[in-house]
């Protein structure tokens, strides 16, 4: 049955259930998230050879979904639009529609029945993840059915089968299966102690086609004596995980290994290279929590654990086809400066640890304290991060303030060959102070300081201020403006036509409007490239020029 046949049958169903049945109890909800870019050349912002700049002037991007509940049914449709978009691919157009999503839900007794397009994980993802990130342009749903049986309220399995999802194209013709079994037990009748176990497998199989392109990738290099190799249709990762609850403590611990895969790596002239290994996760988390104190500390070793439907794929793509998840061992930061470098996960060779202890030792007083450090399989420092806050609630004001502390490997993250250890010392302040009951205006300021490299140069685009002013008029309006100044100009700040390397301003202008589950937003945006984050998986995003709208819904 064609898609669009099927969703049409879905709807039939939806509508002829108020015929039916008025008596019987049904819920439809539904969300928007719309953004259209007018874009407008500047000349510091770098944006060669871009179609939206050059001639189309406007991009847009959408997603319509809708959820409809009834007779123990779940129901759900999602339209995808993207028109002129820069979003997939920066210095590209993209341009396609239709059912980004579709899925039905139904329990029958212990018998749970999922199929269409499937969002799910495996213990911590390490050997499976099914997820989207919209932000980067990740849509990794698995197209196929799950079906999960409760043996009891303690204990399920679960089996799965289906392609991944790549975009709006067709999914990947590679099979993807497996399942796993999840449980909960205490010890006795003793609440202190308890044991949350699960174990999961999970199989890729190529499909012909990308089985011949591997073998004819191998025939085909000038040293093929050296680099040889027997690929396998079939490769299968294990994982075994639990989460232990002791008190005021929670361990949790899983170790992953997957059989031989066909992988790839930068050769020594930073080209595609396939090569065949197996490979192997540890990760552990331990967490206190007593009154006032909350300590948490994680550690993670990766070899050769990345886990694609194909070993083929775009460079300015590195997110897609990815069938599994690591854990990041990075916190999540949320200013604009502190966020500026962050550290994506390796999934060839990673060992990293953090720590991050939070203490409270009254209720409008916090400090918090973060630590994590990442390197190679080698001990060659790849990202390392000391982060301080401190926060303070008075009546009528309240002050966030921090130091943050960064080593960065660009060429590593950013594929940057010999650029040295970026050093970053970032002081930063957030307050807010309410004026009145609806009134309300808030400050950021934040200084970046990268240090020189061998040369005298400053690293990267240099050191960096950022400035933020925000009135919010509650409940409708909000109204920001901030401004991110390359104060000091580095080797990679952009020149003007006159190819000078001046200061640059990066300033943006904010409009938002808020009315019940609707939020509107009017932008005006002068944006540096960087990378971007969400959970550890990063993309770069591309420096902007121009005015944003956005619309999102809830109803």
């Amino acid at each position: 049955m064609k898609l669009k046949h099927l969703l049409f049958t879905c709807l039939l169903l939806c509508f002829s259930t108020f015929a039916i049945g008025q008596n019987e109890i049904s819920y439809l909800s539904g969300s928007l998230e719309a953004r259209g870019n007018f874009f407008q050349r500047d000349s510091l912002v770098d944006t060669p050879n871009t179609p939206g700049y050059d001639y189309q002037l406007f991009g847009a991007e959408s997603w319509l979904t809708l959820q409809y509940n009834r007779w123990g049914f779940d129901i759900g449709a999602r339209f995808d639009l993207f028109n002129n978009s820069n979003l997939p691919e920066p210095l590209k157009s993209y341009n396609a529609q239709g059912i980004g999503r579709w899925y039905v839900k139904k329990k029958l007794k212990k018998l749970g029945i999922y199929a269409g397009y499937i969002y799910d994980q495996i213990g911590s993802g390490i050997i499976f993840r099914s997820y989207e990130a919209r932000t980067l342009t990740i849509d990794n749903a698995l197209y196929g059915l799950q079906l999960r049986y409760d043996f009891s309220e303690d204990w399920n399995a679960r089996i799965f089968t289906g392609r991944e999802k790549q975009q709006l194209d067709d999914p990947f013709e590679s099979v993807v299966k497996g399942g796993a079994i999840e449980g909960f037990f205490q010890l006795g009748d003793s609440t202190v102690a308890s044991f949350s176990p699960g174990f999961g497998v999970v199989n890729r199989t190529f499909d012909d086609n990308t089985m011949n392109a591997i073998v004819d990738n191998i025939s085909n290099r000038s040293n093929a004596e050296l680099r040889l190799f027997e690929p396998d249709y079939n490769t299968y990762a294990f994982t075994l995980y639990n989460t232990l609850s002791l008190g005021k403590l929670t361990w949790y611990a899983e170790g992953a290994y997957k059989t031989d895969d066909v992988l790839t790596r930068p050769d020594e002239n930073l080209q595609a290279e396939l090569y065949q290994s197996d490979g192997i996760v540890l990760y552990s988390s331990l967490g206190f929590a007593a009154r006032g104190l909350g300590i948490t500390i994680e550690g993670k070793r990766t070899e050769d654990f990345e886990y694609r439907s194909t070993p083929f794929f775009e460079p300015t793509l590195p997110n897609v086809g990815i069938i599994n998840f690591l854990p990041p061992m990075t916190r999540i930061n949320s200013y604009r400066l502190t966020a500026r470098y962050n550290a994506a996960t390796q999934f060839l060779g990673e060992q990293a640890f953090q720590v991050d202890i939070r203490y409270s030792p009254k209720r409008k007083v916090s400090y918090n304290v973060n630590f994590s450090n990442i390197t190679d399989l080698d001990n060659n420092l790849l990202y390392r991060e000391v982060f301080t806050e401190f926060y303070l609630k008075k009546k009528k004001w309240k002050l966030t303030t921090g130091v943050q502390f960064q080593q960065y490997n660009q060429e590593i993250y950013e594929v940057k060959p010999g650029v040295p250890l970026l050093e970053a010392v970032t002081p930063y302040a957030d307050f807010l102070y309410r004026i009145d009951k609806k009134k309300s205006i808030r400050f950021e300021a934040q200084y970046m300081n990268v240090g020189e490299d061998d040369n005298g140069e400053l690293h990267d685009y240099g050191n960096w201020v950022f400035g933020l002013v925000e009135f919010g008029l509650a409940p409708h309006w909000t109204f920001t403006v901030s401004d991110m100044y390359n104060i000091t100009p580095g080797k990679n700040t952009p020149r003007d036509e006159e190819g000078n390397q001046d200061a640059v301003h990066f300033p943006r202008l904010d409009v938002f409007y808020t009315n019940k589950a609707n939020r509107y937003s009017l932008s005006y945006i002068k944006q540096v490239e960087g990378i971007v984050c969400t959970g550890g998986i990063c993309r770069l995003e591309p420096a902007f020029s121009g005015v944003r709208l956005t619309v999102n819904s809830a109803f």
